[in-house]
């Protein structure tokens, strides 16, 4: 241990080649052992209140929505029926509605303790079977969607791990932003209508809609792989740089290790940090893809949700969110099992050393790439604030684009140009707000990883779409409202982040001697612990600004947020594309729009440390670093 004890910080569970230096990773120094008892006790309480809490909160919608649930079953079991009081009376008495909430929430749970989900309110059909079917298809979607997410991050990340395994990566280099940027942007109804408008209606290759074979698999696995794959390989090409960088690697190298056991090691010391947001992504693929659902007619557990929700299916409601928030639980469990094996003893002993930030200055042309999209998105804004967005003219409706109308008009005449600008307040502006809440949000439920490990999986297992119904049901419609649903949905794969940062940066071997010396928890936590969780999480917060927009829209889209006239940019491609073909601009140009807030996002929040410094003359020394990250001080 003598030598090369400084350096074990990276490929946990490697065994060091004869004669070559020890690998970094599973080897712990003595530390702190008395946080291995109990630690399962608080993270289970929060789970179970959690689940407890989303159930009854789902089983009183009924009652906090204001409508009348027996209307909306007998709308949803016969709509040409007159909704008399003797009717609508026997619907109460046959649901039991007129027993009250309370005896209702009881009932309801005294049979799922038995193994009764109950039946239907709408087919009366029992709601067991009816959820296991559901689940089982979103799970064979989510399977195929993971591996093209998976085969989409691999690409992304192999040149950065292909030139650092080498040796020749470039100080701050990472190659995959504008990819990423294009993908992570994409809305998933977008890319599943696209989809389906290309390899079904014009080419024939694949069925457009329905679920009878594994042919009907391709579509919803590539319009729900391509934006997931895009964020997760973002996310591992963002951290490959400070791992290649360490010392160890020079060290392998030397030593003869090839190149492709370099990169091995560098991916094991990258992914732990990272694996919570893959289970944040395996939850998302199953009960979040509700518009790919949808659009393809699949019969997954989403649009099982959504329908529920929609006719107040309440028995049907609750199985299915009870299915997504347990299958959001094991994920979150199974995340933490694996970190924890990839890191070895070494979380428990303090004994980890972290990968230091990326801090070599960015080129011009990638610090080009977010003024330009940036100068981009304000000019076109600040063109169209200047028109007339909300005047109707039918006679132009989906005109082409002249000199008056840049960009043409939309469905019923409207400047396109003109609902650009001044969408851009309700889009880009909500989202930055619900982005900033849902950072703040994930930095202080992130520091106590055990008691928000049941808020965070079952926020994160909850699709925004339900979300919004509740919040809807309690605010009403409106862009409040989806604003606020997002923002519960928003925050937990950035808790899941500070979590995991959290844990491994107060395990560091270096802090365990900054304790031995005196050192306060404040002040550990001030000069320590917050500059390495706070740039790699607004980082992320950043690359999720898209998505978030995209939420928001899509609520707006099923007449949760936002309402026409708005000039909201999702509601407008939402508006314009059943009239693509005729003026492809209408929808395009909001699509473009996100596409550049991604570009932005994605090339800012990847920009390292230092990026905007101006360069120093020849001989001079950077501030910071007459003392390295974790010498004593």
């Amino acid at each position: 241990m003598a030598a090369a004890a400084p350096d074990r910080t990276g490929a946990p569970g490697h065994a060091a080649p004869p004669g070559r230096p020890e690998p970094p990773g599973r080897a712990a120094a003595p530390g702190p052992t008395g946080a291995r008892g109990a630690g399962w006790l608080l993270p289970l309480v929060s789970r179970v209140a959690a689940l407890v809490l989303l159930t009854v909160v789902v089983g009183l919608l009924p009652w906090l929505s204001g409508r009348d649930p027996a209307l909306s079953v007998l709308r949803a079991r016969s709509a040409e029926q007159a909704p008399t009081p003797e009717v609508l009376d026997a619907i109460r008495e046959d649901l039991g509605l007129a027993d009250g909430p309370a005896v209702t929430l009881a009932r309801w749970f005294g049979g799922v303790l038995q193994g009764d989900l109950g039946r239907s309110w709408v087919s009366d059909a029992p709601v067991l079977p009816s959820v296991v079917s559901a689940m089982g298809v979103s799970l064979t979607v989510m399977g195929a969607a993971l591996a093209v997410a998976l085969l989409v991050a691999a690409v992304l990340c192999a040149p950065t791990l292909v030139r650092g395994a080498r040796g020749t990566l470039r100080p701050g280099g990472s190659g995959s932003g504008a990819a990423a940027a294009v993908l992570t942007a994409l809305p998933e109804f977008l890319v599943a209508v696209l989809l389906m408008v290309a390899l079904s209606v014009w080419l024939g290759w694949l069925p457009p809609y329905g679920w009878r074979g594994p042919v009907n698999l391709v579509l919803p696995a590539l319009a729900l792989g391509l934006p997931a794959g895009g964020l997760l390989g973002r996310l591992l090409d963002d951290a490959l740089p400070a791992v290649l960088t360490e010392r160890w690697v020079g060290l392998w190298t030397a030593s003869g290790c090839s190149p492709a056991a370099v990169a091995a090691a560098a991916l094991r010391r990258a992914t732990p940090a990272l694996i919570p947001q893959f289970a944040m992504v395996v939850v998302g693929l199953t009960g979040g893809a509700v518009a790919v659902e949808t659009v393809f007619a699949v019969p997954g557990i989403g649009r099982t949700a959504l329908g529920a929700a929609q006719s107040q299916d309440l028995p049907l409601l609750q199985g299915s969110v009870l299915v997504l928030v347990l299958l959001g639980t094991a994920a979150g469990i199974a995340a933490q099992a694996a970190r924890r094996l990839l890191l070895g003893p070494g979380l428990h002993d303090a004994a980890l050393t972290l990968p230091p930030p990326p801090t070599a200055p960015a080129g011009a042309v990638r610090r080009a790439v977010p003024a330009a999209c940036a100068a981009l998105i304000l000019a076109v804004c600040l063109w169209g604030l200047t028109r007339d967005a909300m005047t109707v003219q039918v006679a132009e409706r989906l005109a082409a684009p002249s000199w008056d109308r840049p960009l043409g008009t939309d469905a019923v005449g409207r400047d396109v140009l003109a609902r650009l600008g001044h969408g851009a307040l309700a889009t880009v502006g909500t989202a930055a707000l619900v982005c900033l809440a849902s950072l703040a949000a994930a930095l202080l439920i992130g520091f106590v990883p055990a008691l928000s490990a049941g808020a965070s999986e079952m926020a994160n297992a909850l699709p925004p779409v339900i979300a919004g119904i509740l919040v809807a049901a309690i605010a009403g419609p409106g862009p409040l409202g989806a604003a606020v649903a997002v923002a519960l949905v928003s925050w937990p794969p950035l808790a899941a982040h500070t979590s995991a940062l959290v844990q491994e940066t107060r395990a560091a071997a270096y802090l365990t001697a900054q304790r031995a010396l005196g050192a306060g928890p404040r002040w550990i936590l001030v000069r320590h612990v917050l500059p390495a969780v706070l740039g790699p999480v607004a980082r992320h917060a950043v690359l999720r600004l898209p998505g978030i927009a995209l939420a928001i829209a899509s609520l707006g889209f099923l007449g949760l947020g936002s309402q026409p006239p708005s000039a909201e940019w999702g509601l407008s491609l939402s508006e314009s594309l059943a009239y693509v073909e005729r003026a492809p601009l209408a929808a395009l140009a909001p699509a473009a729009m996100l596409l550049l807030l991604a570009a932005f996002a994605v090339s800012s929040s990847t920009l390292p440390q230092g990026s905007w410094t101006p360069p120093r003359r020849r001989g001079s020394r950077p501030a910071g670093t007459a003392t390295p990250r974790g010498a004593l001080t």
